[in-house]
């Protein structure tokens, strides 16, 4: 007893103590708290690398928190699935300014592109990317791809053509064609409406109606061309009526110029 009680005087006895403790502690903590998973460790990992891309190539427009600047919109809120579509089409990051940024050529891995998505998403709740079976054409029927053909008519085709090929809008703006857009990015520009498209949610417009759209447009882009100009695939409407006008114009000049020859003849 009286060596614990010396022990216990001694100057180094507290500072002993106290390291001991939090020994205890911090063995206690690593027992007792959740271990993080492989997988939660990756997305840890993605993050961060989405953020470190973000800060270098995205933040200059849209903010070093994605609050948005004079020069870029706020990504709070616009979810993975808006920036894999602006991202994965070319039109982001933006090389200037423009009435609306056109699909280009691709300078970002998936990989990357994926990692500031993930980055983006934690700024605030918005529509993931989507599972390839929520936008797969794949096991539709005729009758399916028929009815795909039905929803974009009704839906589509008044901004983008009769079988997708993009058309005119006011202000320099535009459709754009869908004839080579990836069906994973049609269907991502469906639910974040995307420039001037509208936002169609699953309520509106369910996953198993955008595949059908999808399915109709992949069997129209396949039927072969079997001659003449097809005029941008904007429809017969359109294809008429400038066949019309060329064609009766053209013969109205022709028939002018005949007309004068004759009379200079006489």
């Amino acid at each position: 007893m009286k060596f614990l009680t010396n022990l216990r005087r001694h100057a180094a006895a507290r500072p002993a103590l106290l390291i001991l403790a939090l020994l205890v502690v911090g063995l206690g903590y690593s027992v007792v708290s959740p271990q993080q998973s492989s997988a939660e460790t990756e997305m840890t990992q993605q993050i961060e690398e989405g953020k470190a891309l973000f800060d270098f190539t995205c933040s200059s427009c849209h903010g070093l928190g994605g609050e948005g600047t004079s020069q870029g919109p706020s990504l709070i809120g616009v979810g993975a699935a808006a920036v894999d579509f602006q991202m994965g089409t070319g039109r982001m990051p933006a090389a200037r300014e423009q009435a609306q940024l056109p699909a280009r050529q691709v300078n970002y891995s998936q990989e990357q592109i994926e990692a500031v998505a993930a980055y983006v998403a934690t700024l605030g709740a918005g529509p993931e990317i989507p599972a390839e079976s929520a936008y797969s054409p794949e096991g539709l029927t005729e009758e399916e791809i028929a009815r795909g053909g039905a929803l974009f008519r009704a839906n589509c085709s008044a901004c983008h053509g009769i079988v997708g090929g993009g058309g005119a809008m006011p202000n320099g703006k535009y459709a754009p064609s869908l004839v080579e857009t990836d069906a994973v990015h049609i269907y991502e520009a469906v639910r974040t409406g995307p420039q001037q498209m509208p936002t169609f949610s699953k309520d509106v417009m369910p996953d198993e109606s955008v595949r059908k759209i999808i399915g109709y447009l992949d069997e129209a882009h396949e039927q072969p061309n079997y001659g003449g100009l097809t005029m941008g695939d904007a429809g017969p409407v359109s294809e008429g009526f400038w066949a019309f006008i060329l064609g009766i114009g053209g013969l109205a000049i022709v028939a002018t110029w005949i007309a004068k020859k004759g009379a200079r003849a006489r």
